[in-house]
């Protein structure tokens, strides 16, 4: 089964200034409570390691879920994909100029390899989502 979650946020602010945030992995990985740790790989910064911790049975440790930047278009798009035993994820951001700022459209699409994955995911994915757009509004809240 694989759970997928469309939301967009309306902001107050200034597209390539929204892209500063969502481009960059250590923003997006710091923003999802299940990430506990995480790596930034390679020069570039386009890779990165998560590790997650699941709170679910049959997964008693951190997984380590290995994500990369496969398509960036600035300042309006960036998608990455996560590859890992447990879970597989692809995530999707949409920058949109609007007459008051900008609309940051998201999907995530989790599929899940462990049993309890895909669950835990339908009843929490959407609040992730409302993690990350908090956590860019405290972002743009402190920019001059």
């Amino acid at each position: 089964m694989t759970v997928r979650v469309d939301r967009s946020f309306e902001l107050a602010a200034p597209p390539e200034r929204v892209w500063e945030f969502i481009s960059d992995p250590e923003n997006r990985a710091r923003a999802i409570s299940v990430v506990q740790e995480y790596s930034i790989d390679g020069p570039e910064g386009r890779r990165a390691t998560w590790q997650v911790e699941l709170p679910i049975p049959l997964v008693r440790q951190t997984v380590a879920v290995e994500t990369e930047d496969v398509t960036r278009r600035p300042p309006e798009y960036v998608k990455f994909t996560g590859r890992s035993t447990g879970l597989d994820v692809t995530g999707e951001h949409r920058i949109v100029e609007t007459e008051t700022g900008s609309r940051l459209e998201n999907e995530f699409v989790v599929d899940g390899k462990l049993p309890g994955v895909e669950k835990f995911f339908k009843r929490n994915l959407d609040e992730e989502l409302e993690n990350l757009r908090r956590a860019l509004e405290r972002d743009l809240e402190g920019s001059p």
